[in-house]
């Protein structure tokens, strides 16, 4: 660990986070393993109020477990879109108890607009960006409210909108966390091999990557890991990872 471990004082841990902190922070841990940099992190407070957002998909137990050997109080997000596969919320609750995960806290679409919006339940078969913002976007960000900082398990090779991404970014104010950026997915399957990981049961039947169940199908062999989700339409994000605009209005 040695030089790159060293405390440094120029990181704010103020609520707004700067690209600067963000550029010191990718300059101080460029290199260092990624539990050693999550248990300095932890142990320096540097992220103050932060909290892990995890989707419990096929590939969330590896961030979750070195979450929990760093600091197993951690609070863990997870946005139920109430439109989730059973497993989905199973694999949740068994993640949570296997790696002694205390702080969990769902969170769920505001009741009331849902029920002007999509009184239906079928806004994800003509409008999946409207539907997305009223059943996850916006239900994440009431929980990262308060929060200094925030912890993705997003990684470069999932897919091409996801290249070149840093470990540490600036968005909205707050300093958002990619431990597993540069990781591949060979690198995840040793993880789970190494540490005998609880695979989602669906990943088995088809599913690398699993979201709500009307916008998720199985992928084929040689297709992009991501291309189940929203297929047939031109959609590859649910929204949480891009950035606010000011003066934007929500899609409703």
């Amino acid at each position: 660990m040695g030089e790159a471990l060293r405390k440094i004082d120029v990181i704010d841990t103020s609520p707004a986070f700067t690209q600067a902190d963000a550029d010191a922070l990718n300059a101080r841990f460029a290199g260092v393993d990624t539990l050693d940099m999550l248990k300095t992190l932890f142990a320096e407070g540097i992220l103050g109020n932060t909290a892990v957002v995890s989707s419990f998909g096929t590939e969330s137990a590896v961030l979750l477990h070195l979450v929990a050997r760093a600091n197993p109080a951690t609070p863990v997000v997870f946005v139920d879109t109430l439109r989730m596969f059973p497993e989905t919320l199973d694999y949740r609750d068994l993640l949570m108890e296997t790696f002694g995960l205390s702080d969990s806290r769902t969170v769920k679409p505001d009741p009331v607009v849902l029920a002007a919006k999509d009184a239906q339940e079928l806004r994800w078969s003509y409008d999946p960006d409207g539907c997305c913002e009223i059943r996850k976007v916006e239900p994440l960000k009431r929980a990262k409210a308060g929060l200094d900082s925030w912890i993705s398990g997003r990684k470069a090779f999932q897919s091409q909108t996801r290249q070149n991404i840093a470990r540490f970014e600036i968005e909205d104010g707050r300093l958002k966390v990619n431990p597993l950026g540069d990781w591949v997915k060979a690198d995840l399957d040793a993880y789970f091999d190494e540490n005998d990981l609880p695979r989602h049961p669906l990943e088995a039947e088809g599913y690398p990557s699993i979201g709500c169940q009307p916008c998720t199908s199985k992928v084929l062999p040689g297709e992009d890991p991501r291309a189940g989700r929203w297929r047939g339409w031109e959609k590859t994000e649910c929204g949480i990872h891009v950035p606010e605009k000011p003066g934007e209005e929500p899609v409703f």
